[in-house]
């Protein structure tokens, strides 16, 4: 069965963590990461400051090749970073054991990771994977999903999952909304009308699921 797990690391063992050594008040948040062929979804905000360049406030490390400013809105910037994937971190191991990361999060006490395999076996393996590699992980939650939450996700095609879950972390569904259609449109390679499809199906999947079950 599908399981959910969260873990945490000591800020300093991320290689995005040299930011709480001149801004140590920020919040820093990965934006969803999928495992596939080492490409990682390159995008994360910084929030809870004000700078005038906030680039600067990374010091180099061996996990990160270079890191420019996409944009930003009062204290909150996106920010693209190109990883050095042949570093042996967190990343890079989601990557080699194909667990996917849901959401990840960083203060200057520590990082908090949620991600999810197709069972515990799965979670196991990136486990002992950190363990080969010293990576420092402590693993605080572990639960199954239940049949409700799985039964959901096999309504949705992968497209629709995937579109969903980036207008969602995008702020798609906030209101005021934090993003355009067109510009989810950019991050997945597709134009603006594949977008409105692929979210007005998924959406009505979900609905038409989840009502069915509360009239029973």
């Amino acid at each position: 069965m599908a399981t959910e797990a969260t873990f945490t690391i000591p800020s300093d063992q991320f290689p995005l963590g040299s930011v709480f050594n001149q801004l140590p008040e920020v919040t820093v948040e990965l934006e969803r990461l999928i495992p596939a062929q080492d490409v990682v979804i390159p995008y994360f905000w910084v929030r809870g400051t004000k700078v005038d360049d906030i680039e600067d406030a990374f010091i180099n490390h061996p996990g990160v090749k270079s890191i420019h400013l996409v944009d930003s809105v009062e204290d909150e910037y996106l920010l693209r970073v190109e990883w050095a994937l042949g570093y042996n971190g967190v990343l890079s191991t989601l990557i080699e054991t194909d667990v996917p990361l849901i959401k990840a999060v960083g203060t200057k006490h520590q990082w908090t990771f949620d991600i999810r395999g197709d069972d515990r076996s799965d979670i196991a393996d990136f486990q002992q994977r950190c363990r080969e590699l010293d990576i420092p992980i402590t693993l605080t939650k572990l639960q199954a999903l239940t049949p409700v939450e799985s039964e959901t996700e096999a309504a949705l095609t992968e497209t629709q999952q995937e579109a969903l879950v980036l207008a969602y972390d995008r702020g798609y569904f906030n209101s005021p909304r934090e993003v355009t259609m067109e510009e989810l449109g950019d991050d997945l390679g597709i134009t603006q009308q594949a977008v409105a499809s692929r979210l007005r199906r998924g959406i009505n999947h979900i609905l038409g699921r989840t009502l069915s079950e509360t009239k029973d």
